[in-house]
């Protein structure tokens, strides 16, 4: 009996991954690159940490529309024609939902907030947070946003007291960013700036991305996460996981654990402030500009129908440090690293930024009509966008994909659109996006602010690329677009002229490199398996 069922289970999966090869789809003919791996297909090339080439390759090679394959023969378009990436992420978005494993991952580690969820909840989520993320409510915030960025002034210029020092960037900018998302966003503290001693939600968050991107953060939660959800026991799988020995699904329990009880303390002292029979905590509660407070006030007064429960709550805190810390480290770092690189630019900005300070600090208006400051954002956001590749989009039935620009197939047939089947896997490119040279011309790999100090080129504005941000896919668009694009580049802004005021960066002898997983992080060549950002840094 029990060899009888091993057959017929080899049988079927020899079955199931013939079919995916030897089936013929409209979308086989389209150019791609061979498969590295019979098993795993182009995905450890197409995730690598170190893809950059393999990147651009498809982006010289192929069309704006590539086929890959997957798990064991599986389906898999690489997307970057502006016309394709609209149809995906606007106008025929329901049909291209982000994939159910990527949705079952993200609840699993932060709970059920904006990035975990879709259909009616997440349309209920972003309707109840968007006012939050106004502009009235961030120029509240600038005032938070400096308190924090002048302690971290602070701290740097008493280690410069004596002199130049290398100081690693990266580790200053990322707790910086999560004291700034933490005032800002929850009205918390985790981090005073003073000694090495961080919080232990510092810790977890930091090591987050690590864990869940990469090859591995795509294809686990399609090979494991379908099935497990399907079993009704928690407290079982719970004891199972615990028990395996990989040390990569220990450390994400534990960073996963110590998120959520931090934000279960943090969203139970505002409840009980809110509910508090003191009318002076009740007022003080009223008047807290924080991020997670205006959504708590907001979901208070919401109808019945449209009001989140205490778990969705919960999830946004997890959500949203996850979402906007890592990715302003990695823009900010981005910056400091290219600044330092070109001092000639390290000095007109500077230039820019103490003749603004001139009557006082530099406001929300100040900061918004700083022409080179905005150009260094805009140009670094556009050639190093801090997540390269958006998360995995599934076609729910047969779709056609149109192009703005013909795609030559593997039988010299122009194609003007793609024909997408059912259950294929789709994904948008970044990058590709923001360094397409028949968008942004022939220097599109050159790091060139002054390319935003004039208006754009014709071939920017008649790409039409869907973009929230200044035609880039850098913060996505559609209703999955980051909701909090406007705090990344507030934050960015206020951190750089505070430091760039104080502060000289240049290179030190250590080489470089940039680590494409997940989110785009630095690293020193020879050593990649720690994060860093080593400067030279002096007193102005």
């Amino acid at each position: 009996m029990f060899a009888a069922l091993v057959t017929s289970l080899a049988l079927y999966v020899t079955w199931a991954i013939s079919w995916r090869f030897l089936r013929k789809l409209a979308s086989d003919s389209l150019p791609g690159p061979a498969p590295s791996s019979r098993i795993f297909g182009n995905i450890p090339d197409f995730f690598s940490p170190k893809g950059w080439e393999y990147h651009r390759n498809l982006l010289e090679r192929y069309g704006g529309v590539v086929k890959m394959r997957g798990f064991m023969g599986e389906r898999l378009l690489a997307v970057h024609d502006p016309a394709a990436i609209y149809s995906i992420l606007v106008k025929d978005q329901e049909d291209y939902g982000l994939s159910i494993p990527q949705l079952l991952r993200q609840e699993l580690i932060l709970g059920p907030g904006l990035l975990a969820v879709h259909g009616d909840q997440h349309r209920k989520q972003r309707k109840l947070m968007n006012p939050v993320f106004s502009a009235k409510h961030l120029r509240d915030l600038v005032p938070l946003f400096y308190e924090v960025a002048e302690r971290l002034r602070a701290v740097l210029r008493k280690q410069l007291e004596n002199g130049p020092q290398e100081i690693d960037a990266l580790f200053w900018i990322h707790r910086t960013a999560l004291e700034i998302i933490a005032r800002s966003g929850m009205d918390y503290s985790f981090d005073t700036l003073e000694g090495n001693d961080q919080h232990p939600y510092s810790v977890a968050v930091k090591g987050l991305p690590g864990l869940a991107t990469g090859p591995a953060g795509f294809l686990v939660p399609r090979l494991v996460l379908p099935y497990t959800a399907k079993i009704k026991l928690p407290r079982l799988k719970r004891f199972i996981v615990e028990r395996l020995p990989l040390q990569r699904v220990k450390a994400l329990i534990h960073a996963s654990d110590t998120m959520h009880r931090t934000s279960v303390d943090i969203i139970e002292t505002k409840k009980k402030a809110m509910e508090s029979t003191h009318p002076e905590v009740v007022a003080e509660m009223a008047n807290k500009k924080d991020i997670i407070s205006l959504l708590m006030r907001a979901n208070a007064q919401a109808a019945e129908e449209d009001r989140l429960s205490d778990e969705e709550v919960i999830g946004q805190v997890s959500t949203f440090v996850f979402a906007a810390m890592d990715t302003t480290t990695s823009g900010v770092t981005r910056i400091l690293h290219l600044l330092a690189t070109n001092q000639d630019v390290q000095d007109k900005l500077r230039k820019e930024i103490l003749e603004a300070q001139e009557f006082g600090q530099v406001d929300y208006d100040k900061l918004s009509l700083s022409p080179l400051l905005d150009a260094v954002c805009r140009e670094t956001l556009r050639l190093y966008p801090p997540i390269p590749i958006m998360p995995p989009r599934m076609a729910s039935r047969d779709m056609v994909l149109p192009l703005s620009k013909p795609i030559v197939d593997l039988n010299g047939k122009q194609l003007t659109e793609v024909i997408v089947e059912k259950g294929t896997n789709i994904v948008i490119s970044n990058l590709a996006s923001n360094r397409n040279p028949e968008i942004w011309g022939d220097d599109v790999l050159e790091w060139k602010p002054e390319r935003w100090l004039s208006p754009p080129r014709k071939s920017v504005v008649e790409a039409r690329t869907p973009g929230l941000y200044s035609h880039l896919m850098t913060f996505g668009v559609g209703s999955r677009g980051c909701i909090g694009f406007k705090f990344s580049q507030l934050e960015m802004k206020v951190l750089l002229s505070v430091l760039l005021s104080s502060f000289k960066f240049s290179l030190t002898d250590k080489p470089i490199g940039w680590r494409m997983s997940g989110i785009v992080s630095p690293i020193v060549e020879g050593n990649e398996g720690k994060l860093q950002l080593p400067l030279q840094m002096s007193l102005v």
